[in-house]
Order: structure tokens, then C-alpha cells, then sequence
């Protein structure tokens, strides 16, 4: 039987609005179970929850009540950079990172060097970065660091069109093995690159036994 890499089980998750007065509930009993080499689609609307979601299953963030159970290494949200300390160069968070992670530092600045394309910029504190800068290099070192699970958020924007193209290439045709959770409302990406999709929606999770299923029910709402 197929490993499983991880399980959400009754999640919820609510965030303070109107000062703290109130809550907005914007998880709702959410149950998941992803399996080693699972594609995964996410489709919802503007402010439906995906990022969120994608925050939990990362470990960003802690769910209000329920579980998330990780079975296996799960990336960050892919072109993330909010972890990155921004007094230090480039190149010293690649190192940071390779330290946590237990991976050989020479062989992924090398890959880092050459992937994201940053040129002298590298040995630049990050808290210069422009969001694109930041973005190539948090890509960049997410794809040095073998995961078993890759969380993508449409909202991540890597570069050009060409630099678009190589991200796509390194990460869905190199590591079309991997588990992947993609969240979105752009059916094509979903129908492209997943074998699985949910429908996020007013808090609650729908999931379709079919990719065309989930595309045709969304498009509905």
C-alpha cells in the first residue's frame, strides 16, 4: 500500500475580525489524507482559504482544533521567502537552511547559483531583494532540498515567462514522483498537473472523484 505523507483530520481554523471582536471561521472540519506520489488540486476562490490550508499543512501556522499528522518531509509553499533573515546574504541563508536541513552546503549554493540567477545579488543582504529577487531564491533552494511533498500556491510569481518555464520544468517534470498539493482557482494548472482535486468553499473541503469532476463543480459555483 502506497505510504502515506500526511493527514489532516478535522481541522479548523478561524482568524479575529472587527478588532477581535468577532471570528472568521475560515477552515471548517477539513479532513485530508495524501498519499506518496499523489498530485493534488485545490481550487477556490479569491480569500476561500487555499493559502491558509497550504500554512497549516507546512507547519506555518496551527490549526484552532483538529490535526495535522506528517508522515514524510513537506516543503514550504514553494517561492516563499518569509523565512529568509534579512541581514544576511543570499548566500549565508542558503547556508542556514543547508544546516537545518542536513544537506551539503557546496552542492546547493552550486545548484542555487545557477538556478536562480542572481548573479552578485547573492552576496547581497536579502532585506534588498526586490519580491521577485526573493521569490528565485526561495524557489531555488526549495528545489536543492529533496521533499517528498511540494506545497505550490498559484500566487507564487518566479521571474519571466522563460524563467516560468525552467520553475515548471525543474519542478513538475524532474519531481513528477513527489507528492504535490497545488492550490488555485486557475482550472488549467489543475487540470494540467493533477491527478486528485478538492473544492474549497465556504469553509469546507469537497472532494471530487475526479479532476474534470472538480473543474465542472467549480466552475458552477
Amino acid at each position: 500500500m502506497t505510504a502515506t505523507i500526511f493527514e489532516l483530520k478535522e481541522v479548523c481554523k478561524s482568524y479575529p475580525i472587527h478588532h477581535g471582536k468577532a471570528q472568521r471561521q475560515v477552515l471548517n472540519n477539513i479532513s485530508l489524507k495524501v498519499r506518496e506520489g499523489e498530485r493534488w488540486g485545490i481550487l477556490g476562490r479569491n480569500g476561500a482559504g487555499k493559502s491558509t490550508l497550504i500554512r497549516l499543512i507546512s507547519g506555518a501556522e496551527s490549526p484552532h482544533s483538529g490535526s495535522v499528522t506528517k508522515y514524510r518531509s513537506i516543503s514550504w509553499p514553494l517561492a516563499f521567502g518569509g523565512a529568509f533573515q534579512g541581514s544576511l546574504t543570499g548566500r549565508d541563508n542558503v547556508r542556514l537552511i543547508c544546516r537545518i536541513y542536513n544537506i551539503d552546503f557546496k552542492d546547493c549554493i552550486a545548484f542555487v547559483e545557477d538556478f536562480a540567477e542572481l548573479g552578485a545579488y547573492l552576496y547581497e543582504p536579502v532585506k534588498s531583494y526586490s519580491s521577485g529577487m526573493a521569490a528565485r531564491l526561495a524557489f531555488a533552494i526549495s528545489m536543492s532540498v529533496e521533499f517528498d511533498c511540494f506545497l505550490i500556491d498559484e500566487a507564487m510569481s518566479v521571474g519571466d515567462h522563460r524563467f516560468h518555464e525552467k520553475c515548471n520544468q525543474e519542478l513538475f517534470d524532474k519531481r513528477k514522483d513527489r507528492a504535490m498539493i497545488i492550490v488555485a482557482h486557475q482550472m488549467d494548472l489543475i487540470r494540467n498537473h493533477c491527478d486528485h482535486a478538492a473544492i474549497l468553499h465556504h469553509g469546507e473541503l469537497q472532494v471530487c472523484d475526479t479532476v474534470e469532476q472538480a473543474i465542472v463543480r467549480y466552475g458552477d459555483l
